[in-house]
């Protein structure tokens, strides 16, 4: 099956804007871009003069998620859990977001529903549950007595403690179809009686989860606002670090030595300071307490990571706020020193390599036809992307999933 796009303006981060394209997709990947008219055997699309971007990919969601509010949990049937992830996936596909690196709440059904095209969703790749310590962020065992985790057949307990626990329960996610491994190695602002800038988990317990994973070749990646946590998980040869809030100078240099990333999430931050937290959580003036002072100090801190060379990706916490406003990122992104060309290439191309693909992220012959169209320049003014009603079209693996 063949689609072709005429007329378009093609975006690539560092690249010099190609003015009035066609692109010829067949079977999922662009097989041919030319400035000169192309014959086709199929659905044809005039872009109106628009501009073509690569799909893009947020590294940090939360697809089954609304919120982690565990009064939902304990008061819906199971089958909620799944169904939220329909109207999600459309929210974050609208959004022009074709691939997610999902941190935490998404199992293996998902994955097989998005390939098999049960509805229309965004590529994942899946942490399955994140590992976390008796206490610690995410632990959700309440005072009362009553257990909130979420858990099913195929879908582990991600609570473990000690060398031997920690190994076996790395083993369980990677049975239960993890592609990565997700380790909270912070307190966190959503969990009460944890603090973001205490670290969690040992030296020993991060270095057998990082070996476990790297024997079969998989990235471990940790929730981390904490310095301590975070040198604790350069230490044991961690791939990449989400929110990185207290992050300083030496530890930056530290993480482009050892070439690992950094996933700020500064949209979730700003999003939940401004917009608060429903009316009866009866933590919220916790949660506003811990916000208040990661807000302050995250975008300066990021920042100097940033001046630092720190490899930067673009992800958002989605689940944790409303999905939907993925590309908002982008925005908080170019207020810390990024161009927009980076920006761009932080969700695009350099989170494509960050997750071994290496024909996705960019308008490029042979490369997925996962696109979007957009009906402003984003290399002139970065928020175009912010607004969904700016994204024309979505295309994935070669077909329209908005328009």
């Amino acid at each position: 099956m063949q689609t072709l796009i005429e007329n378009v303006n093609i975006v690539n981060p560092f690249e010099e804007i190609k003015t009035n394209q066609s692109i010829l997709i067949e079977d999922k990947i662009i097989k041919e871009i030319s400035s000169s008219k192309i014959k086709a055997d199929g659905k044809v699309i005039d872009g109106e003069d628009n501009y073509l971007l690569s799909g893009f990919i947020d590294c940090h969601a939360h697809i089954f998620a609304k919120g982690f509010h565990k009064q939902e949990n304990m008061a819906n049937p199971l089958g909620i859990h799944f169904y939220n992830a329909v109207p999600h996936s459309l929210q974050t596909i609208n959004a022009g977001v074709t691939t997610i690196r999902d941190c935490g709440s998404a199992d293996l059904s998902f994955k097989l529903a998005q390939k098999q095209k049960l509805f229309i969703a965004p590529k994942v790749h899946l942490s399955i549950t994140p590992l976390v310590i008796t206490g610690g962020h995410f632990d959700l065992f309440l005072p009362s007595g009553w257990d909130m985790e979420i858990r099913y057949p195929g879908f582990p307990k991600g609570r473990c403690d000690g060398v031997e626990e920690v190994l076996k329960k790395t083993r369980e996610v990677k049975r239960a179809g993890a592609d990565f491994i997700k380790v909270m190695a912070s307190g966190g602002v959503l969990t009460a009686n944890t603090s973001p800038e205490f670290a969690e988990f040992n030296k020993s317990e991060l270095k057998t989860i990082a070996c476990e994973a790297k024997s079969t070749n998989m990235k471990v990646s940790a929730h981390c606002h904490s310095l301590k946590g975070i040198n604790n998980c350069i230490d044991a040869g961690f791939s990449s670090i989400e929110h990185g809030t207290f992050i300083d100078r030496k530890t930056s240099k530290r993480m482009v030595e050892k070439n690992v990333s950094l996933v700020p999430t500064l949209l979730v931050h700003n999003f939940l300071y401004k917009n608060g937290f429903p009316v009866w959580d009866r933590y919220a003036n916790e949660k506003s307490s811990k916000l208040k002072e990661i807000v302050k100090v995250h975008k300066e801190n990021i920042s100097l990571a940033y001046g630092e060379g720190v490899n930067i990706l673009m992800g958002t916490d989605s689940g944790v706020i409303p999905h939907g406003h993925n590309l908002e990122e982008l925005v908080h992104l170019t207020d810390i020193g990024m161009s927009e060309d980076e920006a761009i290439a932080s969700g695009t191309v350099r989170s494509a390599e960050f997750l071994g693909f290496d024909n996705l992220g960019l308008v490029k012959e042979n490369y997925a036809a996962d696109l979007i169209l957009v009906n402003s320049n984003p290399l002139e003014d970065i928020s175009v992307l912010s607004n969904n009603d700016n994204i024309l079209r979505v295309i994935q693996d070669g077909l329209e999933v908005k328009n």
